[in-house]
């Protein structure tokens, strides 16, 4: 019987825990103020007010297209606005909101399927 190989993890940045309000990743390096992320980099983000999110905020995401913005609201689950959902959608981009905690569980599940997928994580 042929021994069982694993396949090689998925390129990119994964959260590998939390630190106060931010994400540790894998590096060791923290992002406190929110956390923006492609399939192949992490980048640290101001993040603003959820209820101030704008496409705007996430456009660096969206090029090239993903499968789906993740979206962290922080500690809590919270609703973006209705105007910054519906202009991702317009671009073909569905959005899956989530607290921030989960949202970044969720996103090492994925990146491990090799989904090539965004996310943008509010502070804790």
């Amino acid at each position: 019987m042929p021994a069982l190989e694993r396949e090689p993890p998925a390129g990119g940045p994964i959260v590998r825990g939390f630190a106060g309000r931010g994400f540790r990743l894998g590096d060791d390096a923290i992002y406190p103020d929110g956390l923006l992320m492609t399939w192949e980099r992490a980048t640290a983000w101001t993040a603003p007010p959820l209820d101030a999110l704008t496409e705007a905020d996430v456009a660096a995401l969206l090029v090239p297209p993903p499968e789906f913005l993740l979206l962290g609201t922080g500690p809590s689950l919270r609703r973006p606005p209705a105007a910054f959902t519906a202009a991702l959608e317009a671009r073909d981009v569905g959005v899956e909101v989530m607290d921030s905690r989960a949202a970044a569980r969720l996103w090492g599940v994925l990146r491990g399927e090799g989904r090539q997928i965004v996310a943008a994580l509010l502070p804790l």
